[in-house]
């Protein structure tokens, strides 16, 4: 797969950004992730122009069964979005470029906020298989970083900031939405591998031993890239598996997907509320 020089990935990123443009307003300040087994999410967002990804200049391709590779344009709540029904994966062999491609974009398009799901392994005791976990802070596991390689002005500071990676504010009033409705949220740390398998027993003790709530494949790099790029962030987990003493079974993509599609809806209602109120 291509890898591009920094004068090379901000010509194309130009082009993508100008494609997009006539299909996204003025007001279109956010963006939306969604990870694994999520795509029912997309049933919240109204008036939809949906574009598959294979239309888009430069766009990659999801290869993982639960990415449908559409992106949706439309209205959630009483703001306009867009949202990426499918993402890239380091594991897929895409670069860190390519993974974070559609971050960039977003970036160049002029947007403010960045709301990130994924599935992920629990390693917390008190968590259950459908737990949706807001994420505080993550660590980073991946092998590359995803801001590795020469820099640029127009893309962000060379040396970042991460001591506030998800934004404060956004995660208060996430809080504050899940106990007015009554929706269990749990708190925690996700960390980052580069996948593709699950964890062996071991991993999840270890993963748990150095701060580690839950663990996934995804989200890491996006969110890197969405800080430097200076969008605000919110992400979730939602618990398909559990990695704790015990309690670990057997688990598969399928069994991960149906996980999330249940406590899909959950996850929508705090994001849809959270969207209202910024």
């Amino acid at each position: 797969m291509t890898i591009f020089l920094l004068e090379q990935m901000l010509k194309i990123l130009e082009e993508t950004a100008l494609w997009l443009r006539p299909y996204i307003s003025l007001e279109t300040k956010i963006g939306i992730i969604l990870g694994t087994g999520m795509s029912g999410f997309v049933n919240n967002i109204k008036n939809k122009v949906i574009i598959p990804y294979e239309k888009i200049p430069n766009f990659p391709i999801p290869t993982v069964e639960g990415h449908d590779g559409k992106l949706i344009i439309g209205q959630l709540g009483n703001k306009d979005v867009i949202a990426m029904q499918g993402r890239f994966h380091y594991y897929e062999g895409y670069s860190m470029q390519h993974v974070t491609y559609p971050v960039r974009v977003m970036q160049f398009l002029g947007f403010d906020y960045l709301f990130v799901s994924n599935a992920a392994g629990g390693m917390n005791s008190t968590f259950q298989v459908g737990d949706v976990m807001l994420i505080e802070d993550h660590i980073n596991l991946f092998p590359e970083h995803p801001l590795r390689g020469k820099n640029s002005c127009k893309l962000g500071v060379r040396f970042l900031d991460m001591s506030q990676t998800y934004d404060k504010k956004l995660r208060c009033l996430a809080k504050n939405i899940a106990n007015a409705n009554s929706i269990k949220l749990q708190f925690g740390i996700y960390v980052g591998v580069q996948g593709p398998t699950f964890e062996t027993p071991a991993e999840y003790h270890y993963f748990r031993i150095i701060g580690g709530d839950a663990v996934g494949m995804s989200t890491v790099p996006e969110v890197i890239v969405a800080r430097h790029g200076g969008l605000k962030v919110l992400a979730f987990s939602i618990i398909t598996d559990l990695g704790i003493f015990g309690k670990i079974v057997e688990i598969d993509h399928v069994e991960v997907q149906k996980a999330a599609n249940i406590a899909c809806p959950r996850m929508a209602f705090l994001i849809e509320e959270v969207v209202k109120q910024i």
